[in-house]
């Protein structure tokens, strides 16, 4: 018996095995070093990798079989774990049955890496893209299968429409791969949209050299009216910024002189948007 995909849940189940082994396949051992554990513990020597919404298994089925791997999943739907369950054996003891957005990865993990897979249900792919930026010091790699305009959006560059808040967030600690293009007819139901997968690989930044709350806050308040320049997008944190410094018009003036202003948003890179924040600061 199939489990009977939920629209509420944003489940399309991959059914290409093609394409669910390219997918295990795009998960590099390189990349997520295994666990400093004594031998005899079991999942010692292994990459911790947790699968997000396995569905029916057609990514999860090739996991398993990684003996490279001490491989968890965490599914949010009941009558998916019970078709785990019931299909495949090597899975009991694996599945964490839960919102991932609500697990305490810290209790899963401690403070050791470990990797993220999986066919991310689109309706919140965002949302743990965020949760992942919030352990990006344990996470050294992603792959997944999204949206193919959001998985465009992440990897693009600077000067671009598609080009956003997730991009500028996800680059400042990641170099993003867009790996390959899924058509709708991989899944069952199949999707209204293109699907890309694409791998995450953490990038050397150790720290953004300047304050990350107000990055993420100029970042955010700057592509939240992207067809403004910079100079009234970010009105307020300049407004705030000379009631700090007691400026008068002629300081605020000479701080406005700067070309920077002129732009917009989607012109700037990673590096850039930190030359903001701490102009800002």
């Amino acid at each position: 018996m199939e489990v009977r995909a939920k629209k509420a849940l944003g489940q399309h189940f991959l059914t290409d095995l093609g394409i669910a082994q390219r997918i295990v396949d795009s998960l590099d051992p390189a990349l997520c070093p295994a666990q400093d554990q004594a031998p005899s513990r079991e999942g010692a020597n292994r990459m911790p990798t947790l699968e997000i919404g396995p569905g029916m298994g057609v990514i999860s089925q090739y996991l398993l079989e990684r003996e490279d791997l001490d491989f968890r999943m965490i599914e949010i739907d009941t009558e998916s774990v019970n078709y785990l369950l019931g299909h495949f054996p090597k899975a009991y003891g694996r599945i964490l049955e839960g919102d991932f957005l609500k697990l305490k990865l810290d209790a899963l993990y401690g403070s050791g890496p470990f990797c993220v897979i999986g066919n991310f249900p689109y309706n919140i792919s965002s949302q743990i893209f965020f949760k992942i930026l919030d352990y990006r010091s344990q996470v050294p790699q992603v792959v997944c299968m999204i949206q193919k305009e959001v998985a465009e959006r992440i990897a693009e560059k600077p000067g671009t429409k598609t080009y956003g808040i997730l991009s500028v967030l996800l680059q400042a600690w990641y170099d993003i791969e867009y790996l390959f293009t899924v058509g709708s007819g991989a899944f069952a139901p199949p999707p209204k949209v293109q699907s890309a997968v694409i791998r995450l690989r953490r990038n050397g930044r150790k720290d953004l050299g300047c304050d990350e709350a107000l990055f993420k806050t100029v970042v955010k308040t700057a592509f939240g009216q992207r067809r403004k320049t910079l100079r009234n997008s970010l009105k307020p944190l300049v407004q705030a910024k000379a009631g700090r410094e007691g400026w008068d018009t002629d300081a605020l003036s000479a701080f406005l002189a700067d070309p920077v202003w002129e732009l917009r948003p989607e012109r700037l890179g990673v590096e850039e948007f930190i030359a903001l924040t701490v102009k800002l600061s």
